[in-house]
């Protein structure tokens, strides 16, 4: 089996290509990212398929701050670029809004074909942001129609769609897409780079620091957690570490911000000390898939306050390995993160649960592991029930790979 992995931008598709490179089970690489970018990332011995003018527009739209959106012109470009690009493979793994006609070209090539979708569905998000913003009075120019039509039209012509989260997967049945064509692959993190800090000693005159990686702004949840926040004893800083969204400046003048320290973006190598000088993490997502930074912060032993929406739930238990809340509501949020900052010990106990918990089954390599029995099962033409155990194909899988090139 061959798998071809074709991703505007990086995103995750990078971690999906390394893991199935190194089971002798890639056949390329499609990406805007140019060749020394990529390598920054991957072996040299990835095969890649690279059309770089794609990203630099991209970026210089936004460094220029030109009008519209450039999300569609990349995505119509980048799909019929890779059409025209496709080497041999037995499957097919595109990037959503931007594989409409590769999956088309796939199909005639006899590929099975599959959409990664790292959030919830595309009409979903939409109704969600619109709300929320409008919610804060705040002014949201959304999707494109034409990218959401996109989109959709992606759903119905592959094979299989996969997501990140349960949760992701629900909003999808929800809009009535068959449930068996829908799956959930929960992403890994690089254990390698997040590890534990020491806990500050007891007596510490330091002020314990809450936590937050991400966009700051709406759809991240910042503002419920602002409001949360200030309910948490006098001894706690909320470190807010990520790029802030253009409408927060307004937000911030209608909430409290009083012992919140907005940190901006972090370089990825330092991120790890991030959450090491951290005592808890919070992310109250609106809408979302399943976030990177909850595996990154349950890797480095801090106990995590999420809503469902985060993908939280499938990360872990609520109440042994993280906390889920309900998304936008304050109150909840402040009686959970203050049960949790009133108490050492079970801060303590949850984090060690969390990290056990992404130990378990959460690395990158679980990750391919997960995937690969998948398309297993998929080539296979047996069930792709969504809720199937990956158990019941492994076999199937090893047949598959020992005959593989």
């Amino acid at each position: 089996m061959k798998v071809l992995v074709s991703v505007h931008g990086r995103f995750h598709g990078f971690d999906l290509a390394r893991e199935l490179h190194g089971r002798g089970l890639l056949s390329a690489l499609v990406t805007t990212y140019p060749a020394f970018a990529a390598r920054r990332f991957l072996s040299p011995s990835v095969p890649l398929i690279t059309a770089p003018w794609l990203e630099a527009g991209r970026r210089l739209h936004a460094r220029l701050r030109l009008p519209g959106q450039s999300d569609l012109w990349v995505a119509r470009r980048f799909a019929r670029f890779a059409a025209r690009h496709l080497p041999e493979a037995d499957v097919f793994v595109g990037w959503s809004g931007a594989c409409l006609e590769t999956l088309s070209a796939a199909r005639r090539r006899g590929m099975k074909t599959i959409v990664e979708r790292g959030s919830t569905h595309i009409a979903h998000q939409t109704e969600v942001l619109r709300e929320a913003h409008a919610r804060w009075g705040l002014a949201w120019h959304g999707t494109d129609p034409r990218l959401i039509a996109r989109e959709e039209a992606e759903y119905d012509a592959a094979d299989l769609i996969c997501t990140s989260s349960s949760f992701a997967r629900g909003t999808f049945i929800a809009r009535g897409v068959d449930g068996a064509k829908v799956f959930a692959n929960p992403y890994g993190v690089d254990l390698s780079s997040f590890t534990p800090g020491r806990p500050a000693p007891a007596g510490s005159a330091r002020r314990r620091r809450l936590l937050f990686v991400g966009r700051v702004g709406v759809r991240k949840g910042v503002p419920w957690l602002l409001q949360a926040f200030r309910s948490l004893p006098p001894d706690w800083e909320l470190h807010l570490v990520g790029p802030v969204d253009p409408e927060m400046p307004s937000l911030l003048a209608r909430l409290p911000h009083e012992r919140v320290v907005l940190r901006g973006p972090v370089p990825g190598s330092a991120l790890s000390a991030e959450y090491r000088a951290a005592d808890l993490f919070c992310l109250p997502s609106i809408e979302e898939g399943l976030a990177l930074v909850l595996l990154q912060a349950m890797a480095s032993g801090l106990p995590v306050v999420a809503t469902e929406e985060s993908g939280v739930l499938d990360a872990g238990r609520d109440g042994k390995e993280v906390v889920a809340v309900r998304a936008a509501d304050a109150e909840d949020l402040a009686c959970r993160l203050a049960g949790l900052a009133e108490d050492p010990e079970a801060r303590a106990r949850m984090g060690a649960a969390a990290l056990a918990r992404v130990r378990a089954g959460f690395d990158w390599s679980d990750y391919g592991d997960r995937a690969v029995q998948l398309y297993c099962q998929l080539v296979g033409n047996a069930s792709t029930d969504g809720n199937a155990p990956f158990e019941a194909v492994t076999s199937r899988c090893r047949r598959s790979e020992s005959r593989s090139p």
